[in-house]
């Protein structure tokens, strides 16, 4: 099923009449639109020199978490452990840094720009447990893609 999304998601990144964030707000909102348990959908980016992560361009809810600390929340654990982590109960996680009380599970998979884990995409989901091992290999594509423009 995500699979048929790819061409999509080529297309948008090799539009030459785009700017970066451009194309990463067109990725969200497609992501957004297609997968219906994909509710918001996001990109966080390494703060310059700081162990920190600044929110990018997104699609759902308006968050409050425009900055996270490296080792704080999902994201923050991701940016450190550079490892995908699928969350299938967010109520289940201590580290959880909650964004709205209608996201049941998120799934958060790294962006990396030759070997360097620069950022990541970040999914939050309504529905309890809905990311499968299909959702992690479309995101390390969509995040493929993606660092060729960065």
């Amino acid at each position: 099923m995500l699979k048929r999304l790819e061409p999509q998601v080529i297309a948008i990144t090799q539009d030459a009449t785009k700017t970066k964030d451009e194309k990463l707000q067109e990725i969200c909102e497609l992501l957004n639109r297609s997968i219906d348990y994909y509710n918001w959908v996001g990109f966080y980016f390494k703060n310059g020199d700081k162990e920190e992560l600044k929110l990018g361009p997104y699609v759902g809810e308006p968050t409050d978490h425009t900055i996270i600390p490296f080792g704080k929340g999902i994201c923050g654990q991701v940016a450190v452990s550079n490892q995908n982590f699928v969350v299938p109960d967010v109520r289940a996680q201590d580290n959880y840094i909650a964004c709205s009380i209608n996201v049941k599970a998120e799934i958060v998979v790294p962006l990396f720009v030759n070997g360097e884990n620069i950022g990541q995409i970040d999914i939050d989901s309504n529905t309890p447990d809905p990311f499968t091992e299909e959702d992690e290999r479309f995101l390390e594509f969509v995040n493929e893609e993606v660092s060729k423009i960065l």
